[in-house]
Order: C-alpha cells, then structure tokens, then sequence
C-alpha cells in the first residue's frame, strides 16, 4: 500500500468505483476502521493504494477491483458435459458464455446426468480454493433415489461409507421426502471425490434417481431457470472473493 504522498489511487475513490459505496460514505467507512488493505485496518483519508496489487475488504468482505474478472453462475442442465470443448462432440458449455467476451472456465465438475450450479469464471485463484476438498467448501446435493432412506440409512451417512477409493461421511444428510417408492435426500459434503453423491447413496441400497446441486460454498441456485446463467451480484462475489483469500495454493480441479 501507498502512503498519502505517493503514487497510486485514493481508497476512498476506489472503494467508490468498485460499487461498495459512495465517495463519501466509504470516507466514513474508512474513519470508522471499518477498511482493511492487506489484511492492516487503514483509518486515514489520504491513504493511496495499487489497485492491481492491494487487496482490500470492507467489514471483511472482500472488495472485487480487477474488473477484468467475470464470475457467473449457471444452472447445468442434465445431458450437458463439465467442459468447454468436448472432443467427443457431446454438448459442453460453450453455449452458456456466448454473452461475455472473457474466455471463462468451469470451476469443478458436474457429470452429464447431474444438473445444478456450477461456477463459470475467469479467475484461477478463486478457482483452485472453490474446486479443491482441503479448503472446506461444501456442496449441497438433492438426491431423488430409489427406495424408502429410513433414519437409520441418514445416520450411516453421516457416519461413513466404505467405497472403493476409501471412507467417506456426508458433512450434513436429512431425509426431505418419501413417497411411491422413492425418497428426497439432501447431502452436504465437501469432498471432491468422482460422483461421489451416486457412489454413497448405491452403497447404502439407494440408487440415484436424479441429482441437482442447489448450493456451491456460499452461492444459492436460488429460482435460477435450468439453462441459463447470470453474472454474480455484488454481495456474492465478495463472499466467493473472500473464500479465495483464504490460501493462494494450487491445486487439482477435483469433479463431482
């Protein structure tokens, strides 16, 4: 960070042109210790920062200000493949960008027969802390399966199955719905494990039936038509922003 007398933009106009507030009510942000560059609360006015270098958060939410970065997310829908050029010729995503000039990319994966949220973006450092199991993003999941889920089938969930590539246990599992053979589940997890979801839910005699991810980290589906996509608000991509601070390593884009 700049001080008052060197090069650089003032916090307060940057803070302004990122849409956080205006001029003068993020002044009084600023005096009310309320801004933070680089992780130390600034306090003075006069305060000159690097927008392309500084990162700065605001009650510690962070602030979006390389606008060259684009964050979207899209309701998949089912028969539609995790990749922006299948080289099977099946279809991808390509028809879901067509709206924004950036050349953006899928963050994790949702199989073809899974519909639901999946983050598009230009941005590789929020990708890697979104796509990777170590940072504790969690994913929720709504399973239609075969079968009446009994509690005890919910607690086995929540305790662990044994599959092939290991133990694993749901963050969170409650029965939503059953009726005419079939049940409603909801399962939490933040595992990236390979269809994970249909692999837990047939070791426990229940076998997939449908599957849609409702809620990705703090992003919400929400009443998003099957389809179509629209860019992030501002208050969401502060959320998926701060995420993104949370460590700078890289890692594996892991699928669903």
């Amino acid at each position: 960070m700049s001080t008052a007398n060197d090069e650089g933009v003032r916090l307060q106009k940057v803070l302004a042109n990122a849409g956080v507030a205006s001029r003068r009510v993020s002044e009084q942000m600023i005096v009310e210790g309320r801004v933070r560059v680089n992780g130390k609360v600034v306090t003075e006015l006069g305060s000159r920062i690097d927008p392309e270098r500084d990162l700065v958060d605001v009650d510690g939410v962070a602030v979006q200000l390389d606008a060259s970065k684009r964050y979207v997310i899209l309701n998949k829908p089912t028969g539609v493949v995790s990749s922006m050029n299948d080289d099977r010729g099946r279809p991808d995503l390509r028809r879901f960008t067509k709206d924004w000039e950036e050349r953006l990319f899928n963050v994790g994966r949702l199989d073809a027969d899974t519909s639901g949220l999946l983050v598009l973006t230009n941005d590789g450092d929020l990708a890697h802390v979104l796509a990777h199991p170590s940072f504790g993003v969690t994913k929720v999941y709504i399973a239609k399966v075969e079968g009446q889920v009994l509690p005890q089938t919910v607690q086995r969930l929540l305790k662990g199955v044994d599959l092939e590539d290991g133990r694993i246990a749901a963050d969170k599992a409650r029965l939503l719905d059953a009726s005419r053979g079939e049940s409603l589940v909801e399962l939490t997890l933040h595992s990236g494990k390979n269809r994970i979801v249909r692999r837990m839910m047939a070791e426990v005699g229940h076998p997939v039936v449908e599957l849609v991810r409702r809620q990705f980290g703090p992003l919400h589906l929400g009443t998003l038509p099957v389809g179509k996509a629209r860019e992030l608000t501002t208050v969401e991509r502060g959320a998926l922003l701060t995420l993104s601070r949370q460590d700078d390593s890289t890692a594996a884009d892991p699928a669903e």
